[in-house]
């Protein structure tokens, strides 16, 4: 038998619930598997704000929850690597996946991509689109303090986003298509007891009309026909908050095998597809009941199908995969390796610090591999809290490193200082390297604040040569990308286009906190985040991966 150290037994596409939970039981049943994800470990769930209905445990945050499972299957052996899955080739017994961090092999792979939020398809919604119109609560929400809101939807998301936008609406008008809602009694009373919810059944929301941001909608009742205008009491501009469900992210497996006419993949109840070896988990399956308990049941199932599959799998092979628990790094760095918000303290904390000995731990692992120095230039203003804080929090990352130093004051090759306090990235003569971040890189921004130190100071993360030519070939142009630090789209967005002019120096890339920066979201009239503008104009907003932000840069 061969030895093939890069081949493993399974690799897992998505690491939600269904695919951590798949990745949980492969690998304690001493199995070599490689997680991959393009976003952030957790999947969809880690928007939620308070689970309270996953058996055996009491209270608990979707990323909370989520995290844990990741320390799991850690703790058993699985890798995780944060690339795209691009494309599938799986004939033969060796499977072949194409990532944006180059190809690898497996025996096994379970497709765990999970779902997309659904867009209404009402008249305005793609024009007012972070301008107004919103699909995450957790990301949005604050940038509709003291606003009236629409929500559409009367499922379980629906009524629970509605509760939680409750601490920022001043009143909350929920959309219902049918004549009741569609989630747990609990949860309805919930809302029908909250003040400042009310709720329309049989009705749909036809049009959303105004300037800058919504002013007025048309509803339609279903059952009478009747059409009629809404506006907000006091005649002030009002959100819309969408969530209809959710659309299997399939795209990967269209013309592999078979795909129902909604886009969920077709599989059996152990989640075996048509293709031996190839097996499907969590919402890309078609299931009545789409929670985190299913999600996990169902990576525990194709899981332990697929265990019954691989050792038969090896031996047609001919190919020892990578030993369980010793398994081969696919990259310098992992995601999981880079601290996560909740690995911050807080900044008022007893000793001042912004990570705990943990944290720090895992700083320096990823430091040591760095091949050049790298200097941080900061700008600070004397009569912003937030510069201290700023100031505070490079001093910790550059004491963790030699390779690291820090410079007050803006880098060699810049004329005009930049929108205080930010800090860029320089190169060891203190020149920019073209990414500037603006505010304190803390909350879901730390991962990509570490992994632009890692790509700046090499020796970053895989390209395939297409990507990086791509890159290169980028006419000169300033990108922005606003983010708020609680959101968890935010950071795909911020780690590609501080990629792209990591690479390419005719790019910049400027993120900001626009928590601390409201002028820059007033002058681009955003209330949804990411935002990505380029060159003073917004393109684009919602998570968006390298390869599609360089189709827009490339337009």
């Amino acid at each position: 038998m061969n030895s093939s150290e890069n081949i493993y037994d399974a690799v897992v596409i998505g690491a939600g619930p269904a695919g951590l939970s798949a990745a949980i039981y492969l690998s304690r049943a001493r199995f070599s598997v490689l997680v991959l994800e393009r976003e952030n470990i957790g999947g969809q769930i880690t928007i939620t704000d308070e689970v309270v209905n996953y058996p055996g445990v009491l209270h608990t945050s979707g990323k909370a929850l989520t995290e844990t499972m990741r320390k799991q299957a850690e703790n058993f052996g699985a890798e995780f690597l944060a690339a795209e899955a691009r494309e599938l080739d799986l004939s033969g017994n060796v499977k072949t996946i194409k990532t944006t961090r180059g190809e690898i092999r497996a025996l096994g792979v379970v497709v765990a991509a999970g779902a997309r939020p659904r867009s209404v398809g009402f008249k305005g919604e793609e024009e007012f689109r972070g301008r107004g119109v919103a699909y995450c609560a957790t990301c949005d929400g604050e940038f509709f303090t003291g606003k009236e809101l629409l929500v559409i939807g009367g499922g379980f998301a629906a009524c629970e986003e509605a509760i939680f936008l409750t601490r920022y609406a001043k009143k909350i008008t929920m959309l219902v298509r049918r004549n009741e809602f569609s989630c747990a009694q609990c949860v309805i009373e919930e809302v029908l007891s909250n003040p400042k919810i009310s709720v329309r059944f049989n009705t749909e929301l036809i049009e959303v009309r105004g300037n800058a941001a919504p002013e007025s909608a048309i509803l339609k009742n279903n059952k009478t026909g009747e059409v009629e205008e809404f506006r907000t009491d006091d005649g002030d501009s009002f959100g819309v908050f969408v969530f209809v469900g959710y659309a299997p992210a399939s795209d990967l497996l269209k013309d592999k095998i078979a795909i129902d006419k909604d886009g969920y993949a077709v599989a059996d109840e152990e989640g075996k597809t048509e293709i031996d070896g190839l097996y499907i988990a969590g919402d890309l399956r078609r299931k009545r009941l789409r929670q985190v308990v299913t999600a996990v049941a169902d990576g525990a199932t194709s899981a332990t199908s697929l265990e019954k599959y691989l050792p038969e799998a090896r031996k047609r092979a001919g190919v020892r995969t990578c030993d369980a628990g010793k398994i081969r790094k696919a990259v310098p760095v992992k995601q999981s390796e880079v601290p996560s918000e909740n690995a911050r303290k807080e900044t008022a904390s007893a000793d001042g610090t912004f990570f705990d000995e943990a944290a720090r731990i895992q700083l320096q692992t990823v430091f040591s591999r760095f091949e050049n120095n790298i200097v941080l230039a900061a700008e600070l203003d004397s009569g912003n809290p937030v510069s201290g804080e700023l100031k505070n929090f490079l001093e910790e990352i550059t004491s963790l490193s030699e390779k690291i130093s820090l410079r007050i004051g803006a880098p060699e090759n810049t004329d005009a200082s930049s929108q205080q306090p930010c800090v860029t990235i320089c190169d060891a003569a203190g020149n920019s390297r073209g990414v500037t971040f603006h505010g304190v890189p803390g909350g879901h921004e730390i991962n990509s604040f570490i992994i632009a130190l890692y790509n700046a100071a090499g020796p970053g993360q895989a390209l395939d040569d297409e990507t990086r030519e791509r890159i290169r070939a980028l006419r000169p142009q300033k990108i922005e990308v606003l983010v708020s630090l609680s959101c968890t789209q935010c950071p795909e967005v911020v780690t590609a286009t501080q990629r792209i002019a990591l690479e390419n120096p005719e790019i910049s890339t400027d993120v900001f906190d626009i928590a601390h920066f409201p002028e820059i979201r007033e002058r681009y009239n955003v209330m949804s985040v990411p935002a990505l503008a380029v060159n003073g104009k917004i393109v684009a907003f919602g998570k968006k991966s390298l390869p599609q932000i360089l189709e827009i840069l490339e337009k």
